[in-house]
């Protein structure tokens, strides 16, 4: 199949893979979805079903993405089999003229529906749309074992929870400057959640769901996985800091402000104690 050897698609599967592979998708846990360039889908639309689907509701209003076509994970698929079978296990999705409906126009090929955080997804793509001038594409989310530990003892404010992952290494306030947003405990899956977080998305890049998960948004898959990967190490230092019996030292707020400095990579200073 041609569209599976396309680039956009490799890099779709590969950060499925990898997100098994480092524990973050326990069985259908997770969810990806990429925002699809004109160039992607012109490739990608001879693959397309000649009879397509038929409109589904989002379950929001997307007026931002109207016309727009994504690559989404499966609702209950599981990662690890995204790259064994990737057309049993994700799929395209076109949106309707008003942002309101989806159709499959590719994939799932044994049944089911995009993931059920769809409308989580599809919202805060089209604020980051907005704000990146159509920079950002990817929305991932994963269930980062540490982090979420972390939100069981951690105050669940960005404040508090930035500085302490911000602390844990020199680069982290340079990888994720805008700071940490959380989101408290709601159930998952409805437009409830996906509100919370599209607003926290305005001012982040990253949503920490309590006792959940994290979701990160990027420009493409590499800037997007690699957030969540440092965010998770960070977690996985705090995590041992704390059982080591917590901090004798650590980086002194004049040195965030100097990393910002010399680094030129405005961070968050509200999140600095001065």
């Amino acid at each position: 199949m041609a569209i599976l050897d396309e680039t956009f698609m490799q890099g779709f599967i590969d950060v499925c893979a990898e997100g098994y592979r480092k524990g973050w998708h326990e069985r259908n846990g997770g969810n990806l979805s990429y925002r699809m360039s004109e160039a992607d889908v012109e490739a990608a639309k001879p693959s397309f079903a000649t009879s397509k689907h038929e409109w589904a509701p989002i379950g929001t209003e997307v007026p931002g993405l109207a016309g727009e076509y994504f690559l989404v994970t499966g609702s209950g698929k599981h990662m690890r089999n995204v790259p064994k079978a990737p057309q049993d296990n994700i799929c395209i999705i076109e949106i309707d003229n008003a942002g309101v409906n989806y159709r499959i126009c590719w994939g799932l090929e044994k049944g089911g529906r995009p993931t059920s955080e769809l409308p989580t997804h599809l919202m805060n793509h089209e604020i980051k749309k907005k704000l990146t001038d159509g920079k950002y594409r990817v929305i991932y989310h994963a269930h980062p074992g540490n982090v979420i530990a972390l939100t069981f003892v951690l105050p669940l404010d960005s404040k508090n929870f930035t500085h302490e992952l911000w602390e844990m290494a020199t680069e982290n306030p340079l990888v994720f400057p805008k700071g940490l947003g959380i989101v408290p405990w709601m159930v998952p899956g409805g437009r409830e959640i996906a509100v919370a977080t599209s607003k926290l998305m305005n001012d982040f890049d990253v949503a920490i769901w309590a006792h959940h998960g994290v979701f990160c948004s990027g420009s493409d898959f590499d800037e997007t996985f690699s957030l969540m990967d440092t965010i998770e190490k960070a977690a996985e230092i705090c995590v041992k800091v704390k059982s080591m019996g917590g901090k004798n030292q650590t980086i002194p707020e004049k040195g965030f402000v100097d990393l910002s400095r010399d680094f030129g990579i405005k961070i968050k200073e509200e999140i600095l104690n001065l």
